[in-house]
């Protein structure tokens, strides 16, 4: 069985892999995965992939894809299928993979694309604190101090939020993902592989709906 994994930051993405990983022992391939295997086994690709990132640059879609090929055609793939994690980005990268799948014999199952309403997200992604005389973190919503405004474990009342983690940056980033990822969801709805999961449940709700779709096919 061989799938794409969708969703935007802060969705549940890495919680629910883990889980299609345990049940169906599909081989999850994350594109940063696939970045460091290349560079460490020092492949050609890999060796240049290493050349744009040593220089702060992005790995052109051209030596990803090669990456990508070489990845896909290993042993362990072959015997249990893939789960691919943040390939493909854009559509000519969605284009490649039909190319890379035909020429490995290969193909490509299901698009599973967990859907959270953007402003829970934000919600989600932009709740995070942290003491600034000890360091503790805490989250508004999942896991607030005891006493509202006093932490738990130095007693002190001073907090502060990380750059990554103020509502605006959220936002910014959801919004870039967003953009990136509609046209991936029509194209993958046009070929009838696309598989919307409601991704406001809870953890095990997610997983049933998800479980639901890959049973078919396994």
């Amino acid at each position: 069985m061989n799938l794409m994994l969708m969703g935007l930051p802060g969705a549940g993405k890495g919680t629910q892999a883990e889980r299609i990983v345990d049940k169906y022992h599909v081989v999850h391939v994350s594109t940063g995965d696939m970045f460091r295997e290349a560079i460490a086994n020092k492949t050609q690709v890999g060796l240049k992939a290493k050349s744009f990132i040593d220089k702060g640059e992005l790995v052109p879609d051209e030596v990803t894809n090669q990456i990508v090929q070489e990845r896909l055609a290993q042993a362990d793939i072959n015997q249990a299928g893939y789960m691919l994690d943040g390939f493909p980005r854009n559509l000519e990268q969605a284009q490649a993979l039909d190319e890379i799948n035909a020429n490995l014999n290969k193909k490509l199952d299901a698009v599973i694309d967990i859907e959270v309403d953007p402003q829970l997200l934000v919600e989600r992604l932009s709740g995070r604190f942290i003491c600034k005389n000890c360091g503790a973190t805490y989250h508004k919503l999942y896991n607030p101090p005891k006493v509202a405004g006093t932490c738990d474990r130095c007693g002190k009342h001073d907090f502060y939020q990380r750059e990554d983690d103020q509502p605006q940056t959220v936002k910014n980033r959801l919004h870039v993902n967003i953009e990136m990822n509609t046209p991936l969801i029509s194209y993958y709805q046009k070929a009838g592989l696309l598989n919307k999961i409601n991704g406001a449940q809870e953890i095990d709700q997610v997983f049933a709906e998800i479980d639901a779709v890959l049973s078919k096919i396994n």
